[in-house]
């Protein structure tokens, strides 16, 4: 593969990653977006609220909508969208937010879509995050 077939991007406006990682990395004509979350540029948590009295309420149905979200906006950075993904792969924290993932995860794809596969994890790099999603897509270079 040629230097030119293959590049990093960390992308603009979107949460700086929390190690020395891309948000995407294409190689030749697949392009590979590391584990995203629902984290806002800010590093807020999209879909985590935090009451007056310090109760934190978890959404599994908002951040769902704003890792997809986020991994469509990764994946317009190289000039490919949601249609483009061939693979997902989910991990929840919790298994009995499937169903409300589930929901909103239809909104975006459909049986046409990507392959998927969801697992259980026992957490992840943020107390209030109950998503990550990878996705892999197919997008040619122009030749």
């Amino acid at each position: 593969m040629t230097q030119s077939s293959t590049r990093a991007t960390v992308v603009a406006g979107k949460a700086t990653p929390r190690g020395k990682y891309p948000h995407i990395k294409r190689a030749g004509d697949f392009l590979f977006v590391s584990g995203t979350s629902s984290r806002l540029p800010d590093n807020r948590i999209a879909g985590a609220e935090v009451d007056a009295m310090g109760t934190t309420t978890l959404d599994i149905r908002a951040q769902t909508r704003a890792v997809i979200e986020n991994i469509r906006d990764i994946l317009a950075s190289a000039g490919a969208d949601l249609a483009d993904v061939v693979e997902i792969s989910t991990f929840l924290v919790n298994m009995n937010d499937f169903g409300g993932y589930n929901q909103v995860y239809g909104e975006f794809f459909d049986a046409d879509g990507p392959a998927r596969t969801t697992v259980a994890v026992h957490q992840l790099p943020h107390p209030q995050l109950l998503i990550e999603i990878k996705a892999v897509a197919y997008k040619p270079l122009a030749r």
